[in-house]
């Protein structure tokens, strides 16, 4: 799959909460690295983003292809994120998610890269204070 591919497949199943087709670009035991929701598998991620989201819109800004200082495959997805959680609350940002792409091309871990500035308050007050994840720090 190309990587213009990958981000259009990727993009259209997170704005759908598409759960099989996103977990279907992931490897067995691939990784996700969230800034709000922390290191977890990609199984466990999903569905606790879509769970969070009242309605997305995702608008690619660019993607590129490169490669790890170890020499594997990486994709990365630059877009625009517009997150509405359930209660209608936005929490928007603009957002880069790192693939580090398998031999197989399907994705082993996703690093989420974003200023949680404004989507980390909005998330506190719709899910409780100190609901999201931080270094450091366990969340329950």
């Amino acid at each position: 799959m190309t990587p213009e591919r990958l981000a259009s497949v990727y993009l259209d199943g997170l704005e759908r909460g598409d759960l099989e087709t996103v977990l279907s670009l992931y490897r067995e035991g691939g990784i996700v690295h969230s800034p709000l929701y922390g290191p977890m598998p990609a199984t466990a991620f999903y569905p606790a983003l879509f769970a969070d989201t009242g309605r997305a819109r995702l608008r690619l800004r660019g993607v590129t292809e490169g490669r790890t200082t170890a020499g594997d495959p990486l994709v990365t997805i630059w877009f625009r994120f517009e997150w509405t959680l359930p209660s209608g609350q936005p929490a928007n940002f603009e957002c880069v998610d790192v693939m580090e792409l398998a031999d197989d091309g399907r994705v082993e871990a996703l690093h989420i890269v974003y200023d949680t500035v404004t989507a980390r308050p909005a998330f506190e007050a719709e899910k409780g204070a100190g609901s999201s994840w931080r270094p450091g720090r366990d969340t329950g």
